[in-house]
């Protein structure tokens, strides 16, 4: 017997031959009679917003329609959310959205919206829903409905009544047995063909990320490449020449006034062990000796033991590309950093892993949260990553804890 209590109604689609009428095909076509049934009832949140959707352009002019659209973008990705996880699950496939990153203030995202294609393919959805959709999804009901209502019906009928319905029941109930299984498969591969993730636009979409991440890498080269000028202009090179200064003055009094030549030669030595402490500040900068000579666990270790806030290192990664190695340690170094600056953490800690294709490091702390992704500490970190095709979670509830994850693809060295 078939155990109808362990019913999965959102288990994958089978295919069902005509034949033979058992009763496990009867309650395979049961399951997605009421799959097909749910689908149906997105007929009205489909209607309501698709015609909200189309209120939201003319509004617009006015302001108002910025306004509507803040609430029913997000309604309409919640139920093509929902669409997309039933359809997933009868096809046996992940259906992704594929939306563009949410920019700028709240404000603005609908000017955004306009221009992201998956929030046109929502919209396609909606009408879908509302119309198609609606008439497809209600056959496999219709059809089962129907004759069994007229079968109920004949019991209070008479004999010549009995004999007809039981006659009219009998070619719709085998137009849903037969006809069940396909008008569900084709109604979910339908909203996969509507809501999937389309493979063109997705490298659009990449290679405008890639535009970005270049624009932005070529940016933050100039800019470190203008500090490193600045820091050699003011701290070693003004000291070289103090020291070029030095050593003429004394070479012209070594005759005349000894212990005064002495004394400059005293002062260029001095200036000179300044001279290479700016040189080796500018260096760490620029790549840390700790970080070439004991890899990012080390460097990391050894960062974590100069800061204020107690720090718990769990970094277990073997060596990688050097260029790899130092974003993510400058990428740790700066989230470390706001934390002592805006955290007011008792605590904070540093996890990270390699799986051969993925360095994973995790940066954490139990101060008070809000940290803001787009603020000026985290776009960093972001940049700095953008350019090794990396990416940069951040989860900071009000009252904390602060949680940022970062995954950067890379190979061993």
């Amino acid at each position: 017997m078939t155990d109808w209590g362990a019913m999965d109604v959102l288990a994958p689609i089978r295919r069902l031959p005509p034949t033979p009428v058992d009763e496990a095909g009867l309650r395979e076509r049961l399951r997605l009679s009421l799959v097909s049934a749910g689908y149906a009832v997105s007929f009205v949140p489909g209607l309501a917003l698709a015609i909200l959707t189309l209120l939201c352009i003319p509004l617009g002019l006015v302001g108002v329609g910025f306004a509507l659209a803040l609430g029913v973008v997000p309604a309409t990705a919640a139920l093509t959310r929902l669409h997309r996880t039933l359809s997933g699950r009868l096809l046996g496939e992940s259906i992704d959205a594929g939306y563009a990153a949410p920019r700028g203030a709240v404000l603005v995202r609908p000017a955004h919206w306009v221009r992201d294609p998956a929030r046109w393919r929502d919209f396609g959805f909606l009408c879908f829903a509302a119309t198609g959709g609606f008439v497809l999804s209600m056959l496999p009901v219709a059809l089962l409905t129907t004759p069994v209502t007229w079968l109920v019906l004949a019991f209070t009928a008479g004999d010549w009544a009995w004999v007809l319905l039981v006659v009219l029941s009998g070619p719709l109930l085998l137009t849903w047995w037969v006809t069940t299984e396909p008008l569900v498969r084709a109604r979910a591969r339908t909203e996969r063909a509507i809501l999937g993730h389309d493979r063109v636009a997705a490298l659009a979409e990449r290679v405008e990320q890639v535009e970005e991440s270049r624009a932005e890498t070529l940016d933050h080269s100039a800019a470190e490449v203008r500090r490193i000028e600045r820091d050699l202009h003011d701290g070693a090179q003004a000291r070289i020449a103090s020291v070029g200064m030095s050593v003429g003055l004394a070479e012209k009094l070594l005759q005349t006034d000894p212990e005064a030549a002495a004394a400059l030669l005293r002062e260029a030595r001095e200036t000179t062990m300044d001279a290479l402490d700016d040189l080796r500040a500018v260096v760490r900068g620029i790549h840390p000796p700790v970080l070439a000579d004991l890899g990012l666990a080390g460097a990391v270790e050894a960062l974590a033991l100069a800061l204020p806030v107690p720090v718990a290192v769990a970094v277990d990664v073997p060596r990688l590309p050097a260029p790899v190695e130092s974003a993510a340690y400058f990428a740790v170094a700066e989230c470390l950093a706001n934390t002592v600056k805006h955290a007011d953490a008792g605590r904070a800690w540093v996890r990270g892993q390699y799986d051969g294709q993925r360095l994973r490091l995790v940066v954490g702390d139990d101060g008070r949260g809000g940290a803001d992704p787009g603020g000026s500490g985290l776009v960093g970190v972001v940049r700095r990553l953008g350019a090794f095709d990396g990416t940069v979670t951040v989860q900071s509830p009000a009252g904390g804890p602060t949680t940022v994850r970062m995954e950067v693809p890379c190979l061993p060295r």
